[in-house]
């Protein structure tokens, strides 16, 4: 037992342990680096790095000032309707409703109800749109961002500066753009490289 002991103790097995380590250390550092060097020569698709070379692919329109309709909700009583103050400047007289139209918009709020009181004339009970009619920019707000979009310049991803003139539940009419402009409708950040899908 004390042979056995003084062997493990001596210099010789412990240098043949520590080279025996450092030996299968080596060989997993190059087994590593050539399994890297394999699939890369595969030539595996990897889209982050696709999309750095040639862009990320993205939806965009490209716009041109035009005539469009934003459509504001409006739930009508006996050409009566009740609208808070946050809606009420979407509204004004002469605006179609359905079949009718709106006479009168309330700048005050009544203090019976804490509303707007917004008078029509031959609208039709229930919910309804007040349409409001207009030549502009119009682009859906899921594009828009802080008054911002971005367009497609060259490749990359540039912010522009928009002004929201007027919008509803799904576009906006804006003030800043070209015609021409291609505003990109997927989520990009400012410098990205894109490739707009046709």
């Amino acid at each position: 037992m004390e042979k056995v002991k003084l062997q493990l103790k001596s210099q010789k097995l412990k240098s043949v342990l520590y080279g025996a380590c450092g030996v299968a250390l080596c060989a997993w550092v190059v087994f590593r680096f050539a399994a890297i060097g394999a699939e890369n020569a595969r030539a595996v698709f990897n889209p982050a790095r696709h999309a750095a070379g040639v862009g990320a692919p993205v939806y965009a329109m490209q716009v041109t000032r035009s005539h469009g309709v934003l459509r504001e909700p409006i739930e009508i009583k006996n050409n009566r309707a009740l609208v808070s103050s946050v809606r009420v400047g979407k509204l004004q007289p002469g605006q179609r409703v359905g079949d009718g139209e709106i006479v009168s918009v309330a700048q005050n709020v009544d203090l019976n109800t804490g509303m707007h009181i917004v008078r029509t004339r031959g609208a039709t009970d229930g919910l309804q749109y007040a349409e409001f009619e207009s030549d502009g920019y119009f682009v859906p707000l899921y594009a828009i961002s802080n008054n911002r979009v971005m367009l497609d310049v060259g490749g990359v991803a540039t912010p522009r500066d928009v002004t929201v003139l007027r919008q509803d539940a799904h576009t906006a009419m804006l003030d800043g753009l070209r015609d021409g402009d291609t505003v990109i409708l997927s989520h990009v950040n400012a410098g990205d490289k894109v490739q707009v899908v046709k």
